[in-house]
């Protein structure tokens, strides 16, 4: 089924390039079905790079999916143009009166930040808070998982030290559940942040781990009752994106490592190949699967409890 996506939204072009099923609202309007809407509060520099990332994603689904693109009114992100938010995305004040399916928080470069520190937090713990009653579950990536973590369950986040950057194999966990049907006992993620949270503090909040990594500690966590997932690391990123990033850091003259199991042959100059796409596709398929068991029909019922 295909994904519904913002009228005119320029990724479209780019998800059309590659054959994902996409729909304009104004042919989606003309279906009889209820989909699942998921609001993607998208925190990251590069917004039609993200945008196509998770769209991507969502449209491998044989439900119809809603993507609604999410940023803040307190913050206004310095790489993308005013215009091109006020054209494609909502606030807050916006939807504060409708009903999702799901929240997701996408990462941000931020994560040494104390939470207290960020320029958004106040909003975003108001966009958290108000998710309880007007969006069944939560997905955080990456510092979205951890900003869930910390201001829902008190997990701390923690300095690594030197950077954690590569392609890491992680350890599937056999948790019960739809989710992580169909993972190999070993999986490959790639990996990009300075901080981690530790297996015992998560267990001790009630998070259950899914995956976890020898060298780069849990990867994969889960809210058993409310159903909320956390990825700490990034299966949506595409073949070039540890690449991009590394070469960038390299030309402002930081001394950031070879990103780990990621250019053939350790060679810089090699192209890199997307071997963890199947994975994202297999989790995010898990997950829609689980949502649309569980979530009402009738979304408004969330703010009758």
């Amino acid at each position: 089924m295909p994904i519904k996506v913002p009228d005119n939204l320029p990724a479209l072009e780019d998800l059309l390039a590659e054959q994902v099923d996409v729909m304009a609202q104004k042919q989606a309007l003309r279906q009889d079905i209820r989909p699942l809407r998921l609001l993607l509060l998208n925190l990251m520099p590069k917004k039609q790079e993200t945008e196509i990332q998770f769209a991507r994603l969502f449209g491998n689904s044989p439900l119809q999916i809603e993507l609604i693109l999410m940023t803040t009114a307190s913050y206004t992100p310095r790489h993308t143009e005013p215009a091109y938010l006020r054209r494609f995305y909502r606030r807050l004040e916006d939807v504060k009166d409708e009903f999702f399916d799901a929240l997701i928080v996408t990462g941000a470069p931020i994560e040494r930040l104390p939470f207290e520190e960020v320029a958004y937090w106040e909003e975003l713990t108001q966009i958290m808070d108000w998710s309880r009653t007007h969006c069944f579950r939560r997905l955080g990536i990456c510092w979205g998982a951890q900003a869930l973590l910390y201001h829902f369950h008190g997990v701390l986040k923690h300095d690594c030290g030197d950077k954690l950057f590569g392609v890491f194999r992680h350890e599937l966990k056999h948790v019960p559940g739809r989710l992580m049907r169909g993972f190999t006992d070993n999986f490959p993620m790639p990996v990009s942040r300075y901080t981690e949270n530790r297996r015992a503090e998560l267990e001790a909040a009630g998070i259950e781990v899914l995956a976890e990594s020898e060298d780069c500690g849990v990867g994969l966590a889960r809210q058993p009752d409310s159903g909320d997932l956390f990825v700490l690391n990034h299966l949506e990123y595409d073949a070039e994106t540890l690449g991009a990033e590394y070469h960038r850091d390299r030309e402002q003259g930081m001394a950031t490592a070879l990103p780990h199991g990621y250019f053939p042959n350790d060679d810089p100059d090699a192209e890199p190949v997307n071997f963890w796409r199947p994975y994202a596709f297999l989790m995010v398929s898990n997950w829609i699967n689980d949502l649309y068991q569980a979530t009402p029909f009738d979304l408004e019922t969330l703010n009758k409890g």
